[in-house]
């Protein structure tokens, strides 16, 4: 499943295993339009860079999105819905990119 990380991405011995599977969940599900690692653009031009999130709100605020669905105002973002031990995962990672 993650054979397609790049160098930016690559998991470091410092990670937990909920960092790992955090990266790995954003790697499936959102890695194909956002930017997902440290560096690099987002491969969707309108498709923001999880590293800029906390730029905008805690991404803590996403956790409610993420149970629900995160839904959209145009049609390129598929719906999808995290397991409650996932949101933690992907919580944790996107809190990994942000600036220290």
């Amino acid at each position: 499943m993650l054979a397609g990380v790049t160098a930016a991405q690559a998991e470091t011995p410092s990670e937990t295993p909920s960092i790992r599977r955090g990266r790995a969940l954003v790697q499936l599900y959102c890695s194909s339009c956002h930017a997902i690692g440290l560096t690099g653009e987002s491969p969707l031009a309108i498709a923001p860079k999880f590293r800029d999130l906390h730029k905008n709100y805690p991404v803590e605020d996403l956790s409610e999105a993420l149970a629900e669905g995160i839904v959209t105002g145009h049609p390129s973002m598929p719906e999808f819905q995290l397991h409650p031990a996932e949101i933690i995962d992907v919580i944790g990672y996107l809190k990994t990119l942000e600036e220290p």
